[in-house]
């Protein structure tokens, strides 16, 4: 799921490296399970126990309906954009010390966020929210790799994590709900700290301190890493601001002008640096060139459904916190039954018609949905919410598969690493564009209704303004459903157009050549055996 993944490459030289092992089950082991698996839930929890809570925040801390996107995307962005920088940390000094360098940071910023009395001091508080995940999801899963020996006992504890990924995302949902229901909106926040202060108190009780493999230069592309992540933040806020500052404002044009210089700094620093965060090179591999731009577009799309969606349930539709909770169950229930299903199929069929038809399914799922209105029911969101989720399960497996393919074997984590950085930026990114979208939308739609009313002579009462108003909400919310969809068209188009043998073949057995022109290496078969470069994504994505 993450750049910890290099110790997917070989598991059993990390293994050697980094912790005694022998061949019988060591009495630590299931607690370093309970550990890990538990700090792994707390960081999915949040990536969607918020988005329930988001119209109190509103409320409460005055949000316009266009800045409550960085509650959002300053997790997202400090996540997805140091993600590779984290993975790097833990193996340079330490992944239990990171470990829990990055649960401390998370558990801080979430007691201090839940703490917040203004808008500033919450979206700072997910930022560094954003920071401990990002150093905490991928030394959690290397210390898998490190703990568990290959084979059976790393892939049961490979199952346990990916089922703690995709209950995460679907507790985050239902548990969102009943505190804002019951408590308030800061304790989807305050309760990340009990959680935290257990798995601290139990990591030196249970993980090995470990250490790095000798001879390892300790660079870190930290530049790199700022750029980027300053970058997309600059983007985001250009696109965020100019329904409100104006598109040709200086604000949105200074915005627009930094991200791209940061963008292009980026690009020089990896180019130059003897060890960067991002080669380069790796992206000109057209199959996996195709794979990153279609999750950044899935990524999008599920992000953005959820943001828009659960406004709609509780502002809307009126529903209570954890009745909108409830009403997400379909997609974690479709995406988690049909990833099982495709990861039987996929070695048979190959990954591209999945990545054909699961993009189709998603962009009519968001077709469908944009027919909500002031007067729907739960039956209208019901059924698209299936589709999505079928679609979604259709496309993770086969995402990494492709991702992980005909890779060298050291850079498997880096695949890997980038599939789910292409995911959380291309959220980040999605949702600033669709927030626009909508925030336009609804601008424009309430001008044109007031506008037709004064020229009839109609009185503006206040019961009549606020139907407008609602009125114009949904348009905008259509609107941005049906912009996501066309987003979504455009990752099938990539699919099609694209992806290519090998990966659009056959995936043999471990040991069989991946296809005739291009044998696996011999790191490959581990990639395909073993689930770590599997089962994560296709639990946790949908989120």
């Amino acid at each position: 799921m993450t750049s910890s993944q290099e110790g997917a490459v070989a598991p059993g030289a990390a293994a050697r490296s980094s912790e005694p092992t022998g061949h019988g089950p060591q009495p630590h082991h299931r607690l370093a399970l309970v550990v890990i698996a538990t700090a792994q839930l707390m960081v999915m929890l949040d990536l969607t126990i918020v988005n329930i809570a988001l119209p109190s925040m509103q409320r409460e801390l005055h949000f316009s309906a266009t800045n409550l996107t960085w509650v959002v995307d300053a997790y997202v962005l400090v996540f997805g954009g140091l993600l590779l920088l984290g993975g790097r940390l833990g193996d340079l000094f330490g992944r239990r010390r990171m470990f829990a360098v990055g649960i401390a940071a998370f558990a801080g910023a979430s007691l201090a966020g839940g703490l917040a009395t203004d808008q500033a001091w919450l979206i700072a508080a997910r930022a560094i929210q954003g920071i401990g995940a990002a150093i905490a999801s991928p030394t959690a899963l290397s210390l898998i790799v490190t703990t568990f020996e290959e084979g059976a006992p790393r892939n049961r504890a490979m199952g346990v994590y990916a089922g703690m990924s995709a209950a995460g995302g679907a507790l985050g949902l239902l548990l969102g709900g009943i505190l804002v229901d019951v408590a308030s909106w800061r304790w989807v926040l305050f309760v990340n700290v009990p959680i935290a202060i257990a798995v601290l108190v139990l990591t030196p009780m249970s993980l090995h301190a470990g250490r790095a493999p000798s001879g390892r230069s300790h660079r870190l592309d930290v530049p790199g890493a700022l750029s980027i992540s300053a970058g997309m933040a600059l983007l985001v806020y250009g696109l965020v601001s100019a329904p409100t500052n104006g598109w040709s404002s200086p604000r949105t044009d200074l915005a627009f002008a930094a991200a791209a210089l940061l963008l292009a700094v980026f690009v020089a620093i990896e180019r130059s640096s003897k060890e960067p965060l991002i080669p380069l090179g790796f992206l000109r591999n057209r199959n996996r060139a195709a794979g990153f731009g279609v999750m950044l577009l899935l990524g999008a799309a599920m992000l953005s459904l959820i943001f828009f969606l659960t406004q709609f349930l509780q502002d809307i539709l009126h529903y209570s916190p954890i009745l909108a909770g409830v009403a997400y169950l379909p997609i974690p229930i479709s995406v988690a039954t049909t990833s099982v299903v495709v990861s039987r199929l996929v070695r048979r069929y190959g990954v591209r018609r999945f990545l054909v038809v699961g993009p189709v399914l998603v962009a009519a799922g968001l077709l469908w949905v944009s027919g909500v209105n002031e007067t729907s029911s739960y039956a209208q969101v019901f059924g698209p919410l299936v589709l999505v989720g079928l679609g979604m399960g259709l496309s993770f497996v086969p995402l990494t598969l492709n991702a992980v393919a005909s890779v060298e074997g050291h850079q498997s984590g880096l695949a890997s690493a980038l599939l789910n950085t292409s995911q959380q930026l291309g959220g980040s990114l999605g949702l600033a564009t669709l927030v626009t979208v909508a925030a336009t939308a609804t601008r424009d739609q309430l001008q044109h209704a007031v506008t037709g009313l004064r020229a009839a002579g109609t009185s503006l009462t206040t019961p009549r303004l606020h139907a407008l108003g609602v009125a114009a909400s949904v348009h905008g919310y259509q609107m941005a459903f049906r912009w996501g969809a066309a987003g979504v068209a455009i990752a099938f188009v990539i699919a099609v157009a694209l992806l290519r043998s090998p990966t659009s073949g056959r995936v043999g057995p471990p040991g069989e050549p991946a296809s005739p022109a291009e044998p696996a290496s011999p790191a490959e078969p581990a990639t395909f055996h073993e689930p770590v470069s599997l089962t994560p994504h296709a639990a946790d994505a949908w989120a």
